[in-house]
């Protein structure tokens, strides 16, 4: 008798969201698959969807369907052994949904690295071959013919070196000659999976730190709080950067794991130097700045538990950690944390969402934290430490102001006021470091003909094109067009031309006629384009192979230099006179941290501060380094005038090619949304129609609907969105923006 083992495989049903980002397919599909799948929750799998096949992402799984199953279509693979998304991120990736008004997908493409969907990127391996542990190796020779002399000499050269890369032996000795071997049994050939990892040679020296008091006080508050947000409010150089060390090693050692965001790219090699100091390779890093292999073997190390610390800018906050103990937001007051392309979210909102899940602790770092932070920690919402004096006792640098208008009435048209000149030959003759200043790259911001005044401007974009001397070329900041350099003026024809403003590119040149022995280094969005980019000029300005360094604002925050006594800051009211109700706190922001980078060791720093309004108050605030007598003042604004966090701003932008049908787009969803606004009169502050600041962006037409809702009133956002949302096609989008961090 023969006994036939039937096994029988239970139909299951998956709920699928499918990427695709179109609102119109934005809700949950079934499919139905054999419980011997490995499908779970979170999984990635491919399913037929129309007449394509597509990538999808399981958010649920039903024993039972409304549906009759032979309706409904199977799911033809699962892509991973591991599902890509935990619990918590698909959570989080319906949260995101909700809170920033994207469709389903858009938030579930937060959580996967790019390449990771449609297969553009896999896992590496590579081959190597070694002797067979049976194999000796004067036998094996002694058994092979005479002729045989490159299989001989690959046997013995594995004998000396051992295992070795199969491409590099099949180089020196030949194909023909391995596969004879391997025939033989003398060899093995394996495959080993290889991780890519990104700042390999990047090593940090162990070094035993002794925390301070104060330290060791703001350590045990942020730990005992039974709060769950903590703001760290220390000055620079006041030793926050261990105080986020030591908390992240209490967490490893309880099981746990850690996110550390620092608001730049340029600040993640410095910061995961010191993290694999003290934690090895237990630190991962995530960034959009690695190559597309070194992103992708990164987060899968993290999925698979190999690293349990995270350092990385933005869109780290997404990593794929489980059982999170401490999330970290350096610089937390930095606008980069708040996402500028869809979905539009707020990193501090995520890490909120992420600590509360995890019951884990949220710190928020800064010397100058946003109004919207510390008034949560004067209210008691927001555990509040703080770290009052640097880490050596030493005073903040003396900021000198300088009076640009002066300069010019006095015949000085440079860069450089003549302080600035005197203060900078006296830090080279001492042998010290200096860093310059200035938020705006290229040559010039502008090329404007001096007979007729025409600005020469971007054909896609309504800004004007800023001249980069290096290539001779017109390059827009928006779209990134590049045209060459016009040699008379377009409008006129006349030859007569003359450049706007100073940039970065024609800084570094007019230092270099001024001290033609000093090393200069311009670091830029231009000279960062590479991965190393970062890396390289700040390695090389740490290892003093540079005397000066000229920068944007990534050169302003985060960095220790322990050599640079010196601080020039070009044009430090650039920012003071934007039509932005954040442009005083901003400019405030960026001085107190571009000051805060002289003067960190044993030499007191010095800062010379350029610019055309002196008496100005949040000039006259930054010198002080009085954070809370700026706070006081900007809050009282705020409140008195009813702007964030006293309200809610909502803009609905919309933009399309023609811009005729962009009008009448306008006209309707105005219209529609007036009536809506005129029934709720007592929630509005504001509501008003006009072109957006930036009027053509990219070859596309903007309009602008700009509200203003008093406070706590935010069960009318889904109103709004439902409303606006109708009118995004395929001509015309329309999206809407809680509280913009960028109202051009």
């Amino acid at each position: 008798m023969h006994f036939f083992e039937c096994v029988l495989f239970i139909l299951m049903f998956a709920q699928v969201i499918v990427d695709i980002l179109r609102a119109e397919v934005d809700r949950i599909f079934e499919y139905s698959f054999d419980d011997d799948y490995g499908i779970n929750l979170g999984s990635r799998v491919v399913v037929p969807f129309g007449s394509k096949v597509i990538e999808g992402i399981v958010i649920g799984i039903k024993e039972t369907s409304e549906y009759q199953p032979e309706k409904i279509k199977k799911i033809l693979r699962v892509l991973e052994e591991t599902p890509a998304l935990t619990d918590e991120t698909l959570k989080l990736s319906e949260y995101v949904s909700k809170t920033c008004f994207v469709t389903r997908a858009s938030a579930l493409r937060l959580f996967l690295p790019v390449e990771m969907r449609k297969g553009k990127i896999k896992e590496k391996f590579k081959k190597f071959v070694e002797l067979n542990c049976e194999t000796d190796v004067d036998n094996a020779v002694l058994s092979l013919s005479k002729t045989a002399v490159k299989q001989k000499d690959f046997l013995f050269y594995l004998q000396e070196n051992g295992k070795s890369d199969y491409t590099k032996m099949c180089e020196l000795f030949g194909n023909q000659a391995i596969k004879s071997v391997e025939k033989k049994g003398f060899v093995l050939i394996t495959e080993e999976k290889i991780l890519r990892s990104p700042y390999k040679d990047l090593e940090g020296l162990k070094k035993e730190i002794k925390l301070t008091e104060k330290q060791n006080e703001v350590i045990n508050g942020i730990t005992n709080t039974d709060k769950t947000t903590s703001l760290l409010f220390g000055v620079t150089g006041s030793g926050k950067t261990e105080v986020y060390l030591e908390l992240i090693d209490r967490e490893i050692k309880k099981g746990k794991s850690a996110i550390m965001l620092v608001p730049e790219i340029s600040l993640t090699p410095q910061m995961l130097k010191q993290l694999r100091s003290r934690f090895g390779e237990n630190a991962a890093i995530l960034h959009s700045g690695l190559s597309a292999g070194e992103r992708f073997d990164e987060w899968w190390r993290i999925r698979q538990k190999e690293a349990k610390i995270v350092i990385g800018a933005r869109s780290a906050i997404f990593a794929p950690l489980e059982n999170i103990g401490i999330i970290i937001i350096d610089e937390e007051h930095d606008g980069s944390y708040i996402s500028e392309t869809s979905p539009r979210y707020t990193t501090v909102d995520i890490a909120k969402f992420r600590a509360k899940y995890n019951d884990a602790k949220l710190v928020l770092g800064s010397a100058t934290p946003s109004v919207e932070s510390f008034l949560l920690a004067k209210s008691g919402e927001y555990n509040l430490e703080r770290l009052p004096d640097r880490i050596n006792k030493k005073p903040l640098p003396n900021i000198e102001v300088v009076d640009m208008r002066k300069e010019i009435r006095h015949g000085n048209n440079s860069p450089f006021s003549v302080s600035l000149k005197a203060e900078l030959e006296e830090c080279l003759n001492k042998k010290n470091q200096a860093i310059i200043f200035l938020n705006q790259r290229g040559y010039s911001r502008s090329v404007i003909c001096t007979e007729c005044g025409h600005v020469v401007k971007c054909p896609s974009c309504d800004v004007s094109l800023t001249y980069h001397k290096e290539d001779e070329s017109l390059l827009c900041h928006y779209c990134g067009a590049k045209f060459k350099m016009v040699e008379s003026c377009p409008e006129c024809g006349s030859t007569f031309l003359r450049y706007g403003g100073f940039g970065t590119e024609r800084v570094v040149l007019e230092l270099k006629k001024l001290f033609p022995n000093a090393n200069i280094l311009r670091m830029d969005k231009d000279t960062t384009q590479n991965k190393e980019g970062h890396f390289k000029i700040l390695n090389d300005f740490s290892q003093r192979k540079a005397d000066i360094l000229v920068g944007t604002q990534m050169i302003a925050k985060g960095h220790d230099f322990p050599f640079v006594t010196l601080v020039g800051i070009l044009d430090a009211d650039m920012s003071l006179h934007f039509s932005d109700f954040k442009s005083h706190e901003r400019t405030f922001q960026l001085l107190t941290q571009v000051a805060g980078r002289s003067g960190r060791a044993d030499e007191a720093g010095k800062v010379v501060l350029q610019t055309y309004s002196p008496e100005h108050p949040v000039l006259m605030q930054a010198i002080r380094y009085d954070y809370e007598g700026f706070f006081e003042q900007e809050n009282s604004v705020r409140s008195t005038t009813g702007f964030p966090p006293y309200s809610d701003i909502i803009r609905v932008l919309i933009s399309g090619v023609n811009e005729e049908n962009t009008i009448n787009v306008v006209k309707s969803l105005y219209t529609e949304l007036e009536m809506f606004k005129n029934k709720n009169a007592d929630k509005f502050i504001f509501f008003g129609c006009m072109k957006s600041p930036i009027k053509k962006l990219q070859n596309k037409f903007r309009y602008q609907v700009l509200m203003r809702i008093k406070a706590n009133n935010r069960e009318l956002l889904n109103e709004i969105f439902s409303i606006s949302n109708k009118y995004d096609n395929r001509s015309v989008s329309v999206y809407m923006e809680l509280n913009p961090n960028n109202l051009s």
